[in-house]
């Protein structure tokens, strides 16, 4: 039992480590092939690690709120919207201002945002 939660410590450490660095936003499979981007991979272990423990993954999305990439930061808000809509709805308010800009990828359509307008769409949806 004491194996099990280290390792899912780890994946954690590493989804995080991974969005932290991450250049491009996408929520499913990109392209004609349909290919999961690293960062896709690790937003899904996140969002199930933050279903499971959600006060346990709730630091790291601060942490990537204060220190992530633009895209990475942008998922992070995405993962709070489920633990936290207030904070989150707070977290799409402070990228508002935010120009930093990173590739997004919907299905094989590959555009470019920046936090301030993709900031303005997701609270638009809220």
């Amino acid at each position: 039992m004491f194996g099990i939660g280290k390792k899912r410590d780890r994946e954690i450490e590493d989804a995080v480590a991974e969005l932290a660095r991450a250049d491009t936003l996408a929520f499913g499979g990109v392209g004609f092939a349909n290919t999961l981007l690293p960062a896709t991979e690790a937003y899904q272990r996140l969002e199930a690690a933050s279903a499971e423990r959600p006060d346990e993954v709730r630091p790291h999305l601060d942490r990537l709120l204060d220190s992530g990439s633009p895209a990475g930061r942008a998922y992070a808000a995405t993962l709070l919207e489920r633990i936290d809509p207030a904070a989150a709805r707070t977290a799409w308010t402070a990228l508002g201002d935010d120009p930093a800009e990173f590739t997004t990828f919907t299905g094989c359509v590959m555009g470019r945002s920046s936090l301030r307008a993709y900031a303005a769409s997701r609270l638009a949806e809220a």
